[in-house]
């Protein structure tokens, strides 16, 4: 399915309103599009979701996921549609969360697809549920957020639709002394390609004695486009209400997520993310798994694309202040030095910069076009850009951040224009494989109608992959993007000759990713 969002629709969609300010508050709260701590701190939600309620003895994850950086954790809970996690259980789950320094959203997954799914859950019993174990919640709010329902609806109409159920929850928990921030996920699957939750916010926020209601929107297939999950997070912005990832991942049975850009602009705005999920998956979406066995040593690629990669949480998350982390810093690091650039090919380039400073230290750089679009994030001065077209002028300037979230000036920009593309091939294909490793070979093939006297080509290394060898080619690595050029004897190739070249790389043991994106240039 595909997202309708146009800009169009979104500014008809919303209005823009002033933010209501959050009523006096001693635990996370809501200020406009902000989230924060009783303190006034603001709160950048960084984390993942722990399946709980089906793996109730994995207890050492909350330590293993804190291990990792992260500073929230969404722990699956379930009142009777799964085993159901009592008082006692909810307590232990809130006290592993504070004993680990980590936001607890707790979120009950009865209500999963609801109208669609046989045997879901309605908001209305969702919220027995939480009054049933209200005694492990209350005094609490410093620490935890209450995710009233998973997924509440699925693509069914339901009578009453979103917007009256999601009240009516919000108003029973708010008359039994629910005082805590309360998070709303999106019909649709959480995905919300019908627009119900961002056309209803408003009314559902303002309907919220205490002004204190979060929205969660996943991220799955609907979101493929970096237009898709723009248009979306700008609608949130427009409308000055608060807005968090609670769930998005890096693949997906109804399409393939924009990651990259999910992530990169949840950092630029200040908004919260949670990736799905630690362990456990089943039921076709195991690629889910962000460690394989609950083994915090066995990163999968999806693990190390979200703790560790460009945007993720061990380079963006801060501690909550209640934990003794989150300390204020408005001081913004300086200007970056004007980037230049080197080994331009036909769809990438190689980027390097002097470093900025900061009052407390760097956390990393964010390249961006000379109209704002983000090409790419990287902890070092140093960056190589893929992905770009070809035959195209660029004009690029980097921007600082330090671990506040806070933005430098842009640096003076660059211009450079990408080499001609087309005319060659390269094709990659593992040769041999064993649990920490792999041989692949490539296939160079000049397509076109004349002799080409020399090659590049560029590939992507999964997370955690090293090279430990090559030949027929002289490789080098800037992170994970592989550059081969040719040698003196193999880049004479006359149309429709080909050549090879070959790489030893080493992996996580257990991670069955291989390199993609082979694309060749002259």
């Amino acid at each position: 399915m595909k997202s309708l969002f146009t800009a169009l629709a979104v500014a008809a969609a919303l209005v823009v309103a002033p933010a209501t300010a959050a009523n006096a508050a001693t635990g996370i709260h809501v200020s406009g599009t902000k989230i924060l701590e009783g303190n006034g701190q603001e709160f950048v939600m960084r984390g993942t979701s722990h399946a709980h309620t089906w793996y109730a003895g994995q207890t050492k994850a909350f330590a293993d996921i804190k291990s990792l950086r992260a500073n929230t954790v969404r722990v699956v809970l379930s009142g009777g549609r799964w085993t159901a996690n009592n008082a006692a259980d909810v307590a232990n789950v809130v006290q592993l969360c504070k004993q680990n320094k980590l936001i607890c959203v707790l979120e009950n997954h009865d209500t999963t697809g609801y109208g669609e799914q046989s045997g879901a859950y309605t908001l209305d019993q969702a919220v027995d549920y939480w009054l049933s174990v209200k005694s492990a919640l209350v005094g609490q709010e410093d620490y935890i957020i209450v995710n009233i329902g998973n997924e509440p609806i699925g693509n069914n109409a339901v009578t009453p639709g979103w917007a009256d159920r999601t009240k009516a929850a919000i108003q029973e928990l708010r008359d039994n002394g629910f005082d805590h921030a309360l998070m709303v996920d999106a019909p649709n699957w959480g995905q919300d390609w019908q627009g119900t939750m961002r056309d209803n916010a408003r009314s559902v926020f303002d309907s919220d004695p205490d002004k204190n209601t979060i929205f969660s929107v996943h991220m799955y297939g609907v979101y493929d486009t970096a237009a898709e999950i723009t248009a979306y997070l700008d609608a949130f912005k427009t409308a000055g209400l608060p807005l968090v990832i609670g769930e998005f991942g890096f693949n997906h049975s109804d399409g393939d997520p924009d990651e990259d850009t999910i992530m990169a602009q949840a950092v630029s705005r200040g908004i919260g993310y949670l990736g799905w999920s630690w362990s456990g998956n089943s039921g076709g979406v195991e690629y889910l798994d962000q460690v394989t066995n609950f083994d915090v040593t066995r990163l999968t690629s999806w693990g190390q694309r979200l703790f560790n990669g460009a945007n993720g949480i061990a380079a963006t998350a801060k501690e909550a202040s209640i934990y003794g982390g989150g300390t204020s810093d408005p001081t913004p690091p300086s200007t970056p030095g004007a980037p230049s650039a080197s080994n331009v090919t036909a769809s990438g380039a190689s980027l390097t910069w002097t470093a900025s400073t900061d009052n407390v230290g760097v956390t990393g750089y964010d390249v961006y076009t000379s109209t704002g679009t983000h090409l790419g994030a990287t902890a070092t001065n140093a960056i190589t850009l893929t992905g770009l077209s070809p035959a195209t002028a660029y004009q690029v300037y980097v921007r600082a951040r330090d671990a506040a979230g806070n933005q430098s000036n842009p640096s003076p920009s660059v211009s450079f224009t990408t080499l001609a593309g087309g005319g060659c091939t390269a094709t990659g294909s593992a040769q041999s494989q064993w649990s920490t490793g792999y041989v692949s070979g490539v296939t160079v093939t000049n397509t076109s109608s004349s002799t080409k006297n020399s090659w590049t080509v560029t590939f992507t290394l999964p997370a955690g992959h090293t090279i430990t060898g090559y030949w027929n080619a002289a490789l080098t690595v800037s992170g994970q993007t592989v550059t081969a050029k040719n040698l003196t004897y193999n880049g004479t190739l006359a149309p429709n000759a080909s050549t090879g070249f070959g790489f030893q790389a080493g992996r996580p043991n257990g991670d069955t990713a291989l390199p993609s994106g082979y694309a060749c240039a002259n």
